[in-house]
């Protein structure tokens, strides 16, 4: 039987904009986000709330990666969040371990905040 685990994080959109203006916003960037993420995130009109919803995503796989035991932590970089032709995320996980995992992220952001959950499958 296949297990499901879920995680779910929010983040202020305007605490992700001070981040990135300030003199840390480069580093902030690399050690989050892939070279891709931050391709996609730079070229929007309003990039703090893509990144901030990005993050919440992350936050939220890194939630559902911990309950599941299938590691005991996970940076930041190891899970890259893109869009799909249609624009919804995929998520591509980048694990030491080679379980069978398939991991879906729904995010949802307003001018202040931004949410996501996500859903981890673990196949035994």
């Amino acid at each position: 039987m296949d297990e499901i685990f879920i995680g779910t994080d929010i983040v202020s959109v305007p605490r992700i904009e001070e981040i990135l203006i300030s003199d840390q916003g480069g580093r902030f960037k690399e050690r989050v986000f892939s070279s891709r993420e931050i391709s996609y995130c730079d070229q929007k009109t309003n990039p703090a709330i893509h990144y901030a919803g990005r993050f919440a995503a992350k936050e939220a796989i890194k939630k559902s990666l911990l309950s599941s035991r299938l590691t005991t932590n996970i940076p930041m970089r190891a899970m890259e969040i893109l869009p799909d032709d249609q624009g919804a995320p995929v998520v591509h996980l980048h694990l030491d371990n080679r379980e069978e995992v398939c991991c879906r992220v729904s995010i949802s952001h307003i001018d202040q905040t931004a949410i996501a959950f996500a859903i981890l499958q673990k196949t035994p």
